[in-house]
């Protein structure tokens, strides 16, 4: 059978004086009974009772204020300051790139400029050279033919006076014979002018 438990006295309560328990043995705060009775006899959590709403909604708004003020000058200024930076140095970084893209692509024209000129000064030079050996080819084989013709020229008047040397030769050849051959077939010598006119006929 359990012990029975003695309730705080009356005088203990309207005294106004610290309750004892009797159990323990020490003193016991005026009101917690109530505190407790009451307690016990609301339950629940204290946020969804209607007498805090009051307080809850003006700290939400005062929360919500605070957080926006942060938001707004704070948070959102340096969000948008580092999204600002971030483009900036994008599009710097891409006005750079097309920047040199203009260059090198200027360059390049420039490069195939320059190409362009060298074969054309290569063409030239090529034709001017092959025109230059042409002429110095004619004019070397001008020379030679004119030396040629020279050298014919002598050789010609070298073989007219061979051949006249040599028809004089065979014309005396020629009077001698037939001076000796009348001579011996009339026992007579003949004069020049006769050998001559026979030598004619040999």
């Amino acid at each position: 059978m359990a012990p029975e438990i003695p309730s705080a006295s009356p005088m203990d309560a309207n005294d106004g004086a610290p309750a004892t328990d009797s159990v323990h043995g020490h003193a016991v705060p005026a009101g917690t009974t109530e505190v407790a009775a009451h307690g016990g006899e609301g339950g629940g959590l204290p946020q969804f009772d209607f007498q805090y709403w009051g307080g809850q909604i003006i700290w939400l708004l005062l929360l919500f204020a605070i957080l926006y003020i942060l938001f707004a000058r704070v948070f959102v200024p340096r969000f948008r300051r580092v999204a600002e930076t971030r483009a900036q140095t994008i599009a710097d970084a891409l006005a750079e790139a097309r920047r040199t893209q203009a260059e090198a692509d200027a360059k390049a024209e420039a490069v195939r400029a320059d190409i362009d000129a060298a074969r054309t000064d290569a063409r030239r030079l090529v034709a001017d050279a092959r025109a230059k050996a042409s002429e110095e080819m004619a004019r070397t084989q001008a020379a030679q033919d004119a030396e040629l013709a020279a050298q014919v020229e002598t050789a010609e008047v070298r073989i007219r006076g061979l051949r006249d040397q040599a028809m004089t030769n065979v014309r005396v050849i020629a009077n001698d014979t037939a001076e000796a051959i009348v001579a011996k077939l009339t026992g007579k010598p003949i004069s020049s002018a006769e050998a001559k006119i026979a030598g004619a006929f040999v």
